[in-house]
């Protein structure tokens, strides 16, 4: 068992009544990486975790040591990661040192990500996996990326025989797990994301943003993201302008500038790269719609984010995004230029003749809530704990 470390930085005042709940080991590592989804993911579960347990099970944060200044004025226990805890060492101990092991005083280990490098030492622990998605499925591969393709899902498959129940986060990823895993009769549950309350935006304009009407989209410059369709659907929009924030280094980054350029587009779309949070913000404040064509998402933030904002929404039809954003969302059945380009002139025109349609897409947004998602895992705990 690791060692357990009271967090120096907070309220220490854990009672002893809390002695005879089963401890639950919450698999915060990705904290580390507090900019990238995995780690927000982290920071709002630990956060909502450690509030919806209480009497109920007691959490033992897996997280840095850095992961003190996440949770001022919380009450905790800690196992520190270390590299020597990581699976690829644990797998090699585990043989020799398992007959040899006390009962272990953790009684449920929840690995938050399908790609965490951390297992319970002691094989008897039960565990819970989170599948966030299998994205890396679901791209057109060259040959040399088949075998990097069936590794991760090798891999992926491992985790899942150690499993006693996944957990995706929407009924698309469910799917799309029960198609390509062996589950051996484990239970799928499926327990959407919350989303966070936004934070303030840039109370000027961002030096990158145009100075009057523009369309927005947002992520990292990967295929699955498909955003040169934009382009095609931006030549049947005159006079308008795109924005795409998000990570632009990349092979398909550099694609999106040449086709930039080759269609004549270059003085209308516009390339910030990464952006703070608050310039993020003013961007979906201040947008006329929010286009988001992906062809892949296990749960698609970027479009609750808009939401959130009462901006009106056009994503594809694919995969989650119809569940996430359901009939607040309008959508591209095809990206064939003018039937998207007919997609938003009609989803604006109902947009613009409802005037409660903002505040409806608001509302939607709010369903998605961080305390919800948490309630949901700790019933899970529970519904383990019990069967164990």
């Amino acid at each position: 068992m690791p060692t357990l470390t009271k967090s120096q930085s907070h309220h220490c005042t854990q009672a002893h009544d809390t002695d005879h709940l089963p401890r639950v080991v919450i698999d915060l590592e990705r904290l580390r990486h507090i900019n990238c989804g995995l780690g927000r993911f982290s920071l709002e579960l630990g956060l909502e975790i450690l509030k919806s347990a209480q009497g109920r099970v007691q959490p033992l944060l897996f997280a840095p040591k850095t992961a003190a200044r996440y949770f001022a004025g919380q009450t905790f226990e800690r196992i520190d990661v270390a590299p020597w805890k990581k699976e690829a060492v644990l797998r090699m101990v585990r043989p020799l040192v398992q007959p040899l092991l006390p009962k272990s005083k953790v009684s449920l280990w929840h690995v938050t990500h399908q790609t965490s490098r951390y297992l319970p030492l002691d094989a008897r622990v039960p565990i819970v996996l989170t599948i966030h998605d299998l994205n890396f499925l679901h791209t057109a591969p060259h040959d040399d990326q088949l075998k990097n393709m069936n590794r991760k899902l090798a891999d992926i498959q491992q985790r899942v025989n150690r499993a006693a129940a996944i957990v995706t986060d929407s009924e698309y990823v469910a799917q799309d797990v029960k198609d390509h895993v062996v589950l051996g009769g484990r239970p799928v549950h499926v327990v959407p994301l919350g989303l966070s309350k936004p934070c303030a935006a840039s109370n000027i304009r961002p030096e990158f943003a145009p100075s009057g009407s523009f369309l927005l989209s947002v992520g990292n410059a990967l295929a699955h993201k498909n955003f040169h369709v934009l382009f095609d659907l931006l030549e049947n929009l005159p006079g308008q302008r795109l924005v795409v924030a998000g990570k632009k280094a990349t092979p398909y980054g550099e694609f999106l500038e040449r086709e930039v350029i080759r269609k004549g587009l270059a003085d209308r779309v516009i390339f910030p790269g990464e952006v703070s949070d608050a310039d993020r913000q003013w961007l979906y404040e201040h947008c006329e719609a929010f286009l988001f064509p992906s062809l892949t998402e296990g749960f698609g933030f970027p479009v609750l984010e808009a939401m959130q904002c009462g901006k009106p929404v056009f994503m594809s039809r694919r995969t989650s995004l119809p569940e996430i954003a359901g009939t607040c969302g309008f959508y591209f059945d095809t990206f064939n230029p003018a039937n998207m380009a007919a997609a938003y002139w009609a989803g604006m025109s109902a947009f613009h003749a409802d005037p409660g349609f903002a505040a409806k897409t608001m509302a939607h947004a709010a369903t998605f809530s961080w305390v919800q998602t948490a309630q949901s895992y700790v019933r899970i705990y529970e519904q383990i704990l019990a069967a164990s």
